[in-house]
């Protein structure tokens, strides 16, 4: 079994394309599902982002595994798997796990070094923990990235040189309006994004913020956070946009619908000759694309800020994130190789106390008058120098396995010692009691 990565990002795929593929968090459960009823997959952990939807999955065999986890990305877009394999990167094994460090470290996003990947990596693991779908393997890995992520961002300035799409779509608004100080704002969408929204338009001084949102309690707890720090800030409903937008100066919107939002209707009724910036980051588009047809308005988009950023200089931060990607992903391999001989150390100790055991009773039973405490002494006499016996060669060829090229390490223990090859799966244990990545 091993770890496969099928997914499409900013760097490989149209923004068209993405929408398309895009997975809404009402959904994730649905295709996490799809994937593991499929033969090859074992366990899956599904990342869709405003730059990118990726597939982690544990897979029996290479091409298995990825013809069905495209099959299911098709499915979702709505599309033939030939449709998608001009945009498709394919990571396998330890590429796989290169690949999932870099994109922790905010090295593969859009914008370099943004951390809120990080936080979006967190709750996509955390989707495929509730929904069952997520094993040891995964659940190592994952939780290795995010530690690499962390270490990134606390060992390197990437963070500083290198923010989130909404700081650089908000930094073309300030662009457009000259300063956001005193200005109006309205936010659709009350999750993450805006969140991160909110809090960029809090430091650049926005006068005014509304905040729409399907769920009213979660835009009120994004108003309220924003008054205790100052802002005129208040939640509204869907329904009354019009009339926010009328006065307002910058709509940030991204929701994670599927469908449109912010019609162009209700941009288009405004104040004539007053400035209205759109910075819509939905995947797929939260607003109508008619919109930039309309007078005074400028819409930035992810397609807007692909082309801007795809050329951006990465700079020594990201040189040396890189460089503590490479040493996370050695460690992180020579670790695996370490625990895949583990469990046959486990049966070579297991059957060694069997003999032992043996050996004991057979002496029961040819000296039954023993006194008890002198067999008590010779019991431990002998297991001590089994222990001493096995304690160099099982720490060395532990070692041995962690080093590139150790794996046949277990074999050839397995084959001097007579062991039966089910014997170490057989002492293996799950990362937790509850199973995961059960067929359903």
């Amino acid at each position: 079994m091993s770890v496969l990565v099928v997914g499409l990002s900013h760097r490989t795929t149209p923004v068209p394309v993405l929408e398309r593929v895009a997975v809404a968090d009402a959904d994730r459960a649905k295709v996490l599902d799809r994937l593991l009823r499929s033969p090859s997959v074992s366990e899956a952990v599904l990342l869709s982002t405003c730059n990118r939807v990726e597939v982690y999955a544990v897979v029996e065999t290479f091409h298995g595994g990825m013809n069905e986890v495209v099959e299911v990305l098709a499915e979702q877009a709505g599309a033939e798997p030939g449709d998608l394999f001009d945009h498709l990167y394919v990571h396998y094994s330890a590429a796989a796990v290169e690949h999932l460090f870099s994109v922790a470290g905010g090295l593969d996003s859009m914008v370099v070094g943004e951390a809120q990947i990080l936080g979006q990596l967190r709750g996509s693991y955390n989707a495929a923990d509730e929904a069952g779908v997520v094993g040891r393997t995964l659940h190592e890995l994952v939780q290795h990235a995010l530690r690499v992520g962390k270490r990134i961002h606390t060992d390197t300035g990437i963070d500083h040189a290198g923010s989130s799409v909404v700081s650089e779509a908000l930094g073309e608004a300030a662009g457009v309006l000259g300063s956001l100080t005193g200005r109006k704002a309205v936010i659709v969408g009350a999750g993450s994004m805006g969140g991160l929204a909110a809090a960029h338009l809090r430091r650049a001084g926005i006068g005014e913020v509304a905040i729409a949102n399907r769920t009213a309690a979660n835009g009120e707890r994004l108003a309220g956070a924003l008054r205790a720090d100052g802002v005129a800030a208040r939640s509204t409903d869907l329904a009354h946009l019009v009339d926010e937008i009328t006065g307002a100066d910058v709509l940030f919107a991204c929701t994670g619908s599927v469908d449109t939002v912010v019609g162009a209707e209700l941009i288009g009724d405004r104040e004539p000759g007053k400035p209205l910036v759109v910075c819509d980051l939905g995947l797929p588009k939260d607003v109508d694309p008619a919109a930039t047809l309309l007078d005074n308005v400028r819409v930035v988009d992810l397609e807007t800020l692909q082309r801007r950023l795809s050329d951006a200089p990465t700079g020594q931060d990201a040189l040396r994130a890189a460089e503590i990607v490479a040493e996370e992903v050695r460690a992180y391999l020579a670790g695996q190789r370490s625990a895949g001989v583990t469990p046959t150390v486990t049966a070579l100790r297991k059957r060694a106390a069997e003999v032992v055991d043996a050996e004991l009773l057979r002496l029961d039973s040819r000296l039954p008058e023993l006194d008890g405490a002198v067999r008590d002494e010779l019991a431990k006499t002998v297991r001590r120098v089994v222990d001493k016996l096995l304690h160099t060669p099982t720490v060395r060829v532990k070692e041995l396995a962690a080093a590139p090229g150790g794996a046949g390490y277990a074999e050839a223990l397995r084959e001097l010692f007579g062991l039966d090859p089910q014997a170490p799966s057989a002492v293996s244990t799950p990362h937790s009691t509850q199973p995961k990545g059960e067929k359903r």
